[in-house]
């Protein structure tokens, strides 16, 4: 790895932590595991792994690793979040426990499990605005319900949600970006294609100049 690879940071809490590890490798990135507030020293960036999003909230608080990560997100830390690192980034989630707190960064409302329960997880082809085409594995995933102004869709399930027999989740947005936050609701880390975490490592050397 050279010496001026991005220094990315990956949530080792829980979740698909090493697919992520290997997708930012092959990015041309250097991915380290954070699990403790010293770990957030010297990032360029963070990727929050799909898992289970209240288990994950209740380990940031008792790693006491939930204010440092807000405080980093406000600060403008590049971050991409997954699936349920969606969630953690939303302003708003429904169906979410009541205890549920978010670091923020994205104004959007999203729904938690909204494409249904492990059972009904699916894959599917769709459009990434400046990726191109992608194959997306969507587990027990939200979907964005609604987007702030400054919030930039880059990608929604195919299909028109107004068309006879439709499926409920015709249309719905799954990949959003709000300057340095980059958020999909399905895992780009679960397919081999990289080109996701090539955009966010893109981003980073954006916001390093």
């Amino acid at each position: 790895m050279t010496s001026n690879a991005a220094r990315v940071g990956v949530l080792a809490l829980q979740g698909d932590v090493r697919e992520h590890d290997r997708a930012l490798h092959a990015a041309g990135a250097d991915p380290v595991p954070v699990r403790r507030v010293a770990d957030l020293d010297g990032l360029d960036g963070l990727v929050l792994p799909g898992g289970e999003s209240t288990t994950i909230s209740r380990l940031l608080q008792v790693f006491e690793l939930f204010d440092p990560l807000r405080r980093a997100v406000a600060g403008g830390l590049p971050v991409y979040g997954s699936c349920a690192g969606m969630i953690l980034l939303a302003s708003e989630v429904l169906d979410g426990r009541p205890d549920q707190q978010s670091l923020g960064g994205l104004d959007v409302v999203v729904r938690r499990n909204a494409f249904g329960r492990q059972v009904d997880s699916f894959e599917t082809d769709l459009p990434f605005q400046g990726v191109g085409n992608v194959h997306a594995v969507f587990i027990r995933a939200p979907w964005v319900e609604s987007a702030g102004e400054s919030v930039q869709v880059l990608a929604r399930v195919p299909g028109e949600p107004s068309s006879p027999g439709a499926s409920p989740a015709a249309g719905r947005v799954v990949a959003v970006r709000q300057g340095a936050v980059l958020a999909t609701s399905f895992h780009p880390e679960l397919t081999g294609d990289g080109r996701v975490h090539a955009l966010f490592v893109d981003m980073i050397k954006e916001e390093r100049g």
